[in-house]
């Protein structure tokens, strides 16, 4: 293995592992949120309440869902439909997968760019939800907007590692880190 080989492979375990300690954080905002509807439940057996608890579980199930997918990424956790990867020897498979990955990463950083704009508006405006709460927007639009580039800077950096790696012939190495999980691997 290269030099730069073992260098892309570095970065993606690093990656790995930054993008575990973010999906331990996000499951710990999930259980929080869990926890809170549960006692707002338990509470309307006394007929209280704390009232939003809907409204709070969508914006944590949004931002959780734009940070979650950078994990998504890095655990091959994405679907994708390989009908055709699977018929090519490693050379194919990997040029697959590059082209699959170079799409995600395109389409991620569209999907950033374009949340911008919805958040510097929320923020010039000083918008508040339209709900019992008035929530400002841009409290959740944040956090939500950093998990999408968050994800666009992953797919970036994880395709540039993987065209490393196919660039120096390391095919299985680059299938381990972009490949497609077949049935049999994904149920193990």
């Amino acid at each position: 293995m290269t030099g730069a080989a073992a260098q892309a492979e570095a970065l993606l375990g690093a990656l790995r592992a930054l993008n575990r300690r973010v999906a331990v954080l996000v499951g710990a905002g999930l259980l929080a949120c869990a926890a809170l509807v549960l006692a707002d439940i338990a509470l309307r057996r006394v007929h209280a309440s704390f009232g939003g608890t809907d409204e709070i579980s969508g914006y944590v199930m949004a931002i959780a869902t734009a940070w979650g997918m950078g994990y998504a990424l890095m655990e091959l956790g994405h679907v994708r439909i390989d009908i055709l990867r699977t018929r090519g020897g490693p050379v194919f498979r990997a040029v697959f997968d590059l082209f699959a990955l170079l799409t995600l990463a395109g389409t991620v950083s569209l999907i950033a760019l374009r949340a911008w704009p919805v958040v510097e508006r929320s923020l010039a405006n000083s918008s508040r939800a339209n709900t019992p709460l008035e929530t400002p927007l841009a409290l959740v639009q944040i956090p939500w907007f950093a998990g999408w580039i968050w994800f666009a800077l992953m797919a970036w950096l994880t395709f540039i590692a993987a065209l490393v790696l196919v660039c120096n012939r390391e095919y299985g190495a680059a299938d381990r880190a972009i490949g497609a999980l077949g049935e049999a691997e994904a149920l193990e």
